[in-house]
């Protein structure tokens, strides 16, 4: 059986309020993000991504009042990530209402929390977000919002979280992140292609065809859409027509 395609709508925050940029630079206040979930969950949306985009650099842990906030308000799951360093930081993000965490930058210094936390909590709620730019013929991790580049191919690195125990893998594009350019399909295959978890492709979409070919030609199992929803250039449901019309199979919003 084909399984259904998920639309996952993103929000980047900072200071409490959601932001957006392009490629990591140039942050602009969008909205407030209780309130974004909302609409877009009404809109249709499969998952929400909440990524405290600050966290890591600040040496802070997430800001659960927020997630909290914006949890009571959902319906369809949601992934928290951002300052999470420990077990107990992801037992206080699910506390706070989450349905999965997403680990970056201390999953690349302690490889093992991500094991540790799948042991604990189940890998079904262990996401390895992987934030790559190309580097040549390959692309390179990068951790603490982009800013610092690790020593770790980024294929290799998600075939290797999947063994440790991520249930999925976020990875995102920093080439292609606020371009509208598309996603980076040729990045999105071939991490989808050694892994044996779902992908969701990030950074890049300008449009509905661009999801439409994260999933066909990057064999991507959902696609996250940030920049074209908040500036409503399209609209979950107008993307998830398109992708019906693709012969797709998505869920749709009663």
């Amino acid at each position: 059986m084909t399984l259904t395609r998920r639309l996952v709508v993103c929000l980047d925050v900072k200071d409490g309020r959601v932001v957006k940029g392009t490629r990591f630079l140039n942050l602009r206040d969008v909205g407030d993000p209780t309130e974004l979930a909302s609409h877009y969950e009404a809109d249709g949306a499969d998952e929400i991504v909440f990524l405290d985009i600050s966290a890591s650099v600040e040496g802070r842990s997430t800001l659960l009042d927020v997630v909290q906030r914006t949890a009571e308000r959902l319906f369809i799951p949601l992934t928290v990530g951002g300052g999470i360093r420990t077990v107990a930081d992801v037992t206080n993000v699910l506390r706070a209402g989450a349905d999965k965490v997403a680990i970056n930058s201390a999953a690349v210094t302690n490889p093992h929390l991500l094991t540790e936390a799948s042991e604990v909590f189940g890998a079904q709620c262990v996401v390895s977000s992987i934030d790559a730019r190309r580097s040549g013929a390959t692309w390179r991790v990068f951790t603490h919002g982009g800013r610092i580049a690790a020593d770790l191919n980024a294929i290799q690195w998600a075939r290797t979280s999947a063994s440790l125990g991520a249930g999925e893998i976020l990875l995102t594009s920093m080439d292609r992140d606020g371009s509208r350019d598309g996603y980076d399909i040729e990045l999105t295959r071939a991490v989808a292609d050694v892994v044996n978890v779902p992908v969701v492709a990030s950074g890049g979409a300008g449009s509905a065809s661009d999801v439409v070919a994260a999933m066909d030609l990057g064999h991507a199992d959902a696609a996250l859409v940030a920049g074209i929803l908040h500036d409503s250039t399209t609209s979950v449901g107008e993307i998830k027509s398109q992708m019906r019309a693709a012969s797709l199979r998505v869920r749709y919003a009663a």
